[in-house]
């Protein structure tokens, strides 16, 4: 089912799937993944004004002067954490990360260096591609219990 569109087809999308938190997800200037959780009774704040976090307690971010910061999350990354019960149902928003005192992007936020790449690619006749490389790896089994040496020489 596609996420819907608007802040009020959110909102009911979140209380027909019995959300009871939001994680709030971003990532650092080095790509760690981050959170901050609210509880489903902030919703639609997030989804309007967006949330205010600290920004000086992320390694990379920001001085503790510019320390204020506003996680607005994307509509389209809309998902249910499927490991969580379902009578504690969790879910989670990518954020853009943005200056509480301007309102403008934060620089360092990598989605929003992300986006200004592919601007600029697409104002070059370029296209920018990006996808995840899934890597894993196969170890023997030595009377039923795991080892770390490898199945393979791949």
């Amino acid at each position: 089912m596609p996420p819907p569109n608007t802040t009020s087809e959110m909102l009911e999308r979140i209380e027909q799937d019995n959300v009871r938190f939001l994680r709030l997800q971003f990532s650092d200037v080095l790509g760690m993944p981050k959170n901050v959780a609210i509880p489903v009774k902030q919703a639609e704040k997030a989804l309007t004004g967006g949330i205010g976090f600290d920004g000086s307690s992320i390694e990379g971010f920001v001085r503790i002067e510019e320390s204020d910061m506003v996680l607005k999350p994307d509509l389209s990354t809309y998902t249910l954490l499927p490991w969580r019960p379902r009578e504690y149902t969790v879910a989670r928003f990518m954020c853009d990360v943005y200056k509480a005192s301007s309102g403008k992007p934060f620089e360092g936020d990598p989605r929003h260096v992300l986006r200004v790449a592919m601007e600029d690619a697409a104002r070059d006749g370029y296209i920018f591609n990006t996808g995840p490389e899934l890597e894993f790896f196969l170890f023997r089994m030595v009377d039923g219990r795991p080892t770390t040496l490898f199945q393979d020489v791949g």
